[in-house]
């Protein structure tokens, strides 16, 4: 009977509770039949417990299966990383990883736009190239909103006070930007209609270029041959790369077949020594040093002995940072050009100092300060790939008639050029 069945499964499932009343003839016998054929298909209650047993059997496989190939991973990791694991043969091939790309190539794919290892690591560009590059910054910023605001315009006053904002902001200078501009006007009077604003930006870039061709005439080229050996001190402020800059040098000076050697003139910073060791060994120059802490003058002073006996060509000596404004660290740039007196009356030949160009006007008070303490020669300017600022080249070297010896536009062995007028406008507006 039906209400059997359902009394003992409610037994077991405790779901079930007594019906209210009889169940008729006919529907008992409907029920009967219901019954006997969900027996047949082994009852719906029974399916659905086997069912759920099934899936919780299946749930359990999965997690035996998941722990397994856990453990099998662990052992391949631990066996592809284990020095004597070999390669097991044609099967062990297919089913290794790509092989992976060869060094220079990663280098080549990963390293910054404008750089090149002096290794030869990167593929080979052209110095014009990598000065490009390195001024893209300046070029989008200054270069580019000079031709947004000359486009289709005509030369009128307005123009003219927009281009000289423009150029102040760029870090020219005041005094640089209204030069210039009274060289363009010049140049562009008469000219009227749409297109006299692109004959603008032209005498614009001419009269920068004129700037700097001037000034570069007008000083005499580089020598070093004036000493034996030619002694130059290279100076600066903190963090503008001084002994990365006297790294680069001193590879370029060998590259000349000149015989270098490198003084470890900063003794402050710790890691100064180490570091000026490692562009030694780069660059192939002896390097002179002494302990942390050693006073500066001794350090040069007995590496221009040694340089002096050994006959090398050219001594380049580093120096601490130091604050333009910091007047006790300005005096001890004295006391090494005095004691390098002692041994050569001429000596330092030349002082050279380093600026960063990303810090714009507050590298013109560095160079009033140590050209007043020191006296300097020369400028190498580090940095203009890092800024949209590099008008600065142009506003010292027309305010300082000082020569800027050499330009950095990367922190690859190879890019440090010696500066060139025309290399540089054509670089920054073409």
């Amino acid at each position: 009977m039906i209400w059997n069945y359902l009394k003992d499964k409610k037994k077991d499932s405790d779901i079930l509770e007594e019906p209210e009343a009889a169940l008729s003839e006919e529907e008992l016998g409907d029920s009967e039949e219901a019954a006997e054929e969900e027996q047949k298909k082994g009852g719906w209650f029974r399916r659905l417990r086997l069912g759920s047993k099934k899936q919780d059997e299946a749930s359990e496989d999965d997690v035996e299966d998941s722990e397994v190939r856990t453990e099998v991973d662990v052992e391949d990791v631990a066996d592809a990383q284990s020095p004597e694991a070999e390669p097991a043969g044609e099967s062990s091939e297919e089913a290794a990883p790509e092989e992976a790309l060869p060094e220079e190539e990663v280098l080549e794919e990963t390293a910054p736009a404008g750089e090149r290892d002096s290794d030869g690591l990167q593929e080979k560009r052209s110095w014009f190239q990598r000065l490009k590059s390195g001024l893209s910054k300046t070029r989008k910023g200054f270069v580019g909103q000079l031709d947004q605001l000359i486009s289709g315009r005509e030369i009128d006053d307005e123009l003219i006070e927009e281009v000289e904002m423009l150029l102040i902001t760029a870090d020219f200078g005041v005094e640089t930007t209204e030069t210039i501009l009274e060289e363009a006007k010049k140049a562009t009077k008469g000219k009227r209609g749409e297109k006299s604003g692109e004959a603008f930006r032209e005498a614009i870039k001419e009269a920068i270029r004129n700037r700097l061709l001037g000034q570069e005439e007008a000083q005499p080229p580089l020598d070093l041959t004036r000493g034996a050996p030619h002694v130059i001190l290279v100076v600066g402020v903190n963090g503008v790369g001084k002994t990365t800059t006297i790294g680069k040098l001193a590879a370029q000076f060998k590259s000349e077949k000149r015989k270098v050697m490198m003084a470890a003139g900063d003794t402050f910073r710790a890691a100064a020594v180490d570091q000026l060791k490692v562009w030694g060994e780069r660059a192939g120059a002896t390097v002179v040093a002494q302990g942390e802490g050693s006073d500066s003058a001794s350090v040069i002073f007995d590496a221009h002995a040694s340089a002096k006996a050994k006959g090398m060509d050219i001594l380049l000596a580093d120096t601490a940072g130091r604050l333009h404004t910091q007047n006790n660290l300005m005096q001890e740039l004295q006391k090494v050009r005095r004691v390098l007196g002692r041994q050569d009356e001429e000596a330092p030949h030349d002082v050279w100092l380093v600026l960063d160009a990303t810090t714009g006007q507050n590298a013109i008070s560095q160079v009033e300060r140590f050209h007043e303490i020191i006296g300097l020669s020369g400028l190498i300017m580090t940095k203009l790939d890092g800024t949209a600022k590099g008008g600065v080249v142009v506003g010292i070297r027309e305010r300082f008639q000082l020569p800027i010896r050499y330009l950095g536009v990367g922190e690859g062995m190879d890019d440090l050029k010696p500066f060139d007028a025309d290399e540089f406008v054509d670089a920054l507006f073409d």
